[in-house]
């Protein structure tokens, strides 16, 4: 098999990386004990649960941990790679770069942007029940605590959230060892009801999964909907391959994160088995009760660390769908000075908190919550497999046949999964989905708007070698001075310069057409191109990878070392500020148009998300019919 190669390939391997990837790469599905097994046996307590039903669940965990997370990500979709980035969108710019005609890489687009979408579903749910789970634990050292559960989760999410703009940096030291603490504490705890229970250790056989489902049919399918809480999180080790390499994130899952998890979850499963009466809350009840609080407190650090990985790859994410067109400006604040990829973004920070907030009242306990958890996480898990099938056909050459053997398999499992929380929908599960999809239509809204806008500049303005032809023979004032037009047509004459020349009669004797182009990399090495148009005109093209955060100025500065004469005090920056309005004959529904303008209306100023100084800028606005 061929694959790209990753960082993972040439990262050395090392106990601080391995700490770095238990800190941020594990959290979410590190805290599922929590709340996954219980969630999974609920379905069958109505009546009592035999032994055989606690031991197929169990069976069926184990064994979605070994095929989702082990085959699917660890194995394979891992080695699909974009320059060493991994993560929904990385894999969609690779799969269109395989695609053979513009229908198939829209198709693409599509899947790739309803997998973001309804990851940021998923973004408001993980903090939401984590850190629900984790506060529970206080009703079972006393019932007494029962009224505090929500407040405490709210008061802990909240200083979580307030936190974000210093950056996970200075917290980041310590996530590392809570996480190999908590790891290392739930499998103990685990082993040690294992060894007073060791016939459970038979749920490691696939035997008793395939025996509950035939069992069980259409029950065993609606399980399945909360087994999957199990592997919440899986999507977190290819997202954040780009931070550690590919094998840091394997060594670490096989070696001790699995074996962590298998115990814990058999442990639960063999405390099931001896006490019914566990299932209260089997994972705190594996704890001797002197060791419940100090156990609550650790897994209440733990879902912070989860909320803060989930969090952070909001950002991520966001700040990708905005380099890739898919969302309006959004301000993006560099918290590490040696860091790219620490960012605050305060917009998608406050919408999180909100979001998480209102499930936290309106749900109120885990339990509620697992209902509405599931389907954001299982319709990327379906993304995910479709893109990786094209990836490996396409890219790595792998013959029809042998992805349709592996890949298959997993779409199907994907899909059943999937199913089993769409009938989750009346009882919470159409909360991702509301989320996601209201999500969805805004990425659409836009590309769709700027490609309407773009089409509408390129009708009325004038091409630049038109422009260009023409300017020895006209009158034109040349003025002192540097002016830079910022211009997302490289081949037409800003609408900015165009206003100026109406208004003001006059062009400077140095310009700089600059075009900000964004690749579908995460990085670019040669990010700058320059071309001399005419006698003081250049024509510059910046590129940017869809990791990377744009700095014009600092760009700018650079052009001396290309022999352009370029001095910042001397440059003023000359942008047009779009007012849209509908066509006589609109391109797009209503709503849209609506969305549309209150987006635009809400995009961060080029100003700011270039990082251009506010003091050296000239806008001049011009209305535009879509």
């Amino acid at each position: 098999m061929t694959s790209a190669a990753t960082q993972g390939d040439r990262q050395p391997l090392n106990a601080a990386v391995l700490l770095g990837v238990l800190g941020i790469v594990y959290g979410d599905i590190g805290t599922s004990p929590l709340y996954a097994m219980r969630a999974a046996l609920l379905h069958f307590s109505s009546d009592g649960l035999e032994r055989w039903e606690i031991l197929g669940i169990l069976s069926l965990i184990i064994w979605s941990l070994i095929i989702v997370v082990t085959v699917k990500y660890v194995w394979l979709v891992m080695r699909a790679d974009n320059k060493g980035e991994g993560g929904i969108l990385a894999l969609m710019a690779l799969a269109q770069r395989a695609a053979i005609t513009e229908r198939g890489r829209w198709t693409i687009a599509l899947v790739g942007i309803a997998g973001a979408a309804l990851f940021f579903g998923d973004g408001v749910i993980t903090p939401a029940i984590s850190v629900l789970s984790a506060v529970e634990g206080l009703k079972v050292i006393s019932p007494a605590f029962e009224g505090a559960v929500v407040p405490v989760s709210l008061a802990v999410l909240l200083g979580l959230f307030l936190v974000q703009y210093r950056g996970t940096g200075s917290m980041g030291a310590i996530f590392g060892p809570i996480t190999v603490l908590w790891f290392g504490v739930i499998g103990l705890l685990g082993l040690i009801e294992v060894v007073r229970e060791p016939e459970v250790l038979v749920a490691l056989s696939p035997h008793y999964a395939v025996r509950f489902a035939l069992a069980y049919h259409l029950a065993a399918f609606i399980a399945l909907g909360s087994v999957v809480l199990a592997v919440t999180g899986a999507e977190a080790l290819y997202a954040d391959m780009g931070h550690f390499g590919r094998r840091p994130i394997q060594v670490a899952w096989v070696a001790f994160v699995l074996p962590a998890l298998a115990l814990n979850y058999l442990g639960q499963g063999a405390l099931m088995l001896s006490d019914r009466s566990a299932l209260e809350n089997p994972f705190y009840l594996l704890a001797p009760e002197w060791l419940r609080l100090p156990l609550v407190i650790l897994a209440t650090a733990a879902t912070i660390i989860a909320s803060q990985a989930m969090i952070s790859g909001a950002y991520s994410i966001a700040r990708q769908c905005v380099q890739l067109g898919f969302l309006p400006r959004l301000v993006v604040r560099h918290t590490s000075e040696t860091e790219e990829g620490q960012i605050y973004m305060p917009q998608v920070n406050f919408a999180l908190l909100m979001g998480v907030v209102v499930l936290v009242v309106a749900f109120r306990n885990s339990d509620s919550l697992a209902a509405a958890y599931g389907l954001a996480v299982t319709g990327t898990f379906l993304a995910t497999s479709t893109l990786a099938g094209l990836v490996f056909r396409r890219k790595f050459g792998w013959s029809l046949p042998l992805v349709i053997a592996v890949f298959t398999p997993l779409f199907l499992l994907d899909m059943a999964f999937f199913i089993s929380n769409v009938l989750k929908i009346p009882d919470g599960g159409w909360v991702p989905l509301l989320l996601g999809g209201a999500i969805f239509a805004m990425m659409l809204t836009w590309h769709r708007g700027r490609d309407l806008l773009f089409s509408r500049f390129r009708q009325d303005s004038l091409p630049l070698k038109s422009f260009l032809a023409r300017l020895p023979q006209s009158r034109t004032v040349r003025v002192p001075g540097i002016a830079v037009f910022m211009t997302s047509q490289a081949d037409y004459v800003p609408s900015a310069l165009l206003h100026n020349l109406k208004h003001n009669k006059v062009l400077h004797e140095r310009v700089l057409f600059v075009t900000v182009n964004n690749e579908d990399v995460p990085q670019v090495t040669d990010r700058r191109r320059v071309e001399e148009l005419a006698p003081g005109i250049h024509r510059v093209s910046l590129c940017y990878g869809f990791q990377e955060s744009p700095n014009i100025p600092r760009e700018l500065e650079g052009l001396r070392e290309v022999g352009v004469d370029y001095e910042p005090m001397q440059a003023s920056y000359f942008l047009g500020r779009e007012t849209v309005v509908a066509s006589a004959i609109p391109k797009m529904a209503r709503w849209q148009q609506w969305l549309f303008g209150i987006m635009s209306r809400n995009s961060v100023p080029a100003t700011e998300f270039f990082r251009i100084p506010s003091d050296r800028v000239v806008e001049l606005g011009v209305r535009v019919a879509i």
